[in-house]
């Protein structure tokens, strides 16, 4: 939760401690999952099942295998994507003094097609669950491994990058919260601090494809002290900073490129506004070189995502500009 800087730091050592091996460190994992993939991939009706492979992993000296259950997962992402996202199953108590030890259930985000561009955006999209975690350690954590995919059913090997996503329950667990599975929560009714960050965090990154209303592309938790709710974002393939070529806002809103900016936060008063705004002026550097230290990241990519992140960081500092982007045209509560 986004308190004060001092506050901050004090969590983010807190939740160090809790977090499980696999997201207390930003080494690339290398990993080969063997399997059919091929009938994984063809997996995409409302009555999908489980997918047994075997996990190779390499994680620094700590080496082995493990037998897994692959599940495919998603919306538009396993609709549009010929290598459709991945659920990864781990068998209980099988992991212990690995990487993967304390996981059960464990999103998979993969490259989607063959094309390289398409590993690319994958890249770019890492880059910016880092440069959120950079922002704010009230975000969901992520890990990258470079994947050796070997399908069984064809004798067929593709290596390419993909990343492990933190669960709702570990993210949970991690910030002492509890997961809300209500419905129809308002933003208005979360955490106001927060809200304006995840809100200008996605002005930032160019991204308007989320809804906490909808529960689209967000999680909810509730502290479990102050009962406080906080929506937390995830999925930025549909970002201006990704620039997927299958990206395209939606028909209500008035852009016609996801790289136009929107912002998308409702209006707040002066005392919540400008100090997310100063978070951001003080996280700068962090999440510049966050996403500079991306592996495979290709330099034209980073430097594509740090020209956008450019024009947010010279607006924010122009109170005239800010004022017309945030106050002006934040979304006004419904009477």
């Amino acid at each position: 939760m986004l308190l004060s800087l001092a506050l901050a730091l004090a969590v983010s050592s807190a939740t160090a401690q809790s977090s499980t091996p696999l997201f207390q460190s930003h080494e690339t994992l290398t990993l080969q999952i063997q399997g059919d993939l091929r009938g994984l991939a063809r997996d995409k009706g409302e009555k999908r099942v489980e997918h047994p492979a075997l996990l190779r992993f390499t994680n620094g000296a700590d080496t082995g295998s493990v037998k897994v259950d692959l599940r495919t997962r998603g919306i538009f992402r396993l609709k549009r994507c010929p290598f459709p996202p991945i659920r990864v199953d781990f068998p209980t108590g099988k992991v212990k003094n690995t990487v993967f030890a304390g996981q059960d259930k464990v999103k998979l985000v993969t490259h989607c097609q063959g094309d390289r561009l398409f590993e690319r955006n994958l890249l770019k999209e890492y880059a910016l669950y880092r440069a959120f975690n950079a922002l704010t350690d009230t975000s969901f954590r992520v890990r990258l491994a470079h994947i050796t995919y070997i399908d069984s059913s064809r004798a067929d090997t593709t290596i390419r990058y993909a990343f492990f996503m933190e669960s709702d329950l570990e993210l949970a667990h991690r910030l002492h919260a509890a997961v809300v599975e209500q419905q129809r929560v308002h933003d208005m009714v979360t955490d106001a601090n927060y809200m304006t960050l995840v809100a200008l965090f996605q002005y930032l990154i160019g991204n308007t494809d989320w809804s906490v209303w909808g529960r689209h592309n967000i999680a909810i938790v509730s502290d479990t002290i102050t009962h406080r709710l906080f929506a937390l974002p995830y999925d930025y393939d549909f970002s201006g900073a990704v620039n997927a070529p299958y990206a395209t806002p939606a028909e209500q809103l008035p852009i016609k490129t996801v790289r136009e900016r929107v912002y998308r936060g409702y209006c707040q008063p002066d005392s919540v506004l400008a100090p997310a705004l100063a978070r951001f002026r003080v996280a700068k550097d962090s999440m510049y070189a966050a996403v500079r230290g991306v592996e495979g990241l290709d330099p034209r990519d980073a430097k594509s995502i740090l020209s956008y992140f450019d024009e947010f960081f010279t607006m924010i500092d122009n109170r005239g500009a800010a004022d017309r982007e945030f106050v002006r045209r934040c979304r006004v509560l419904e009477q």
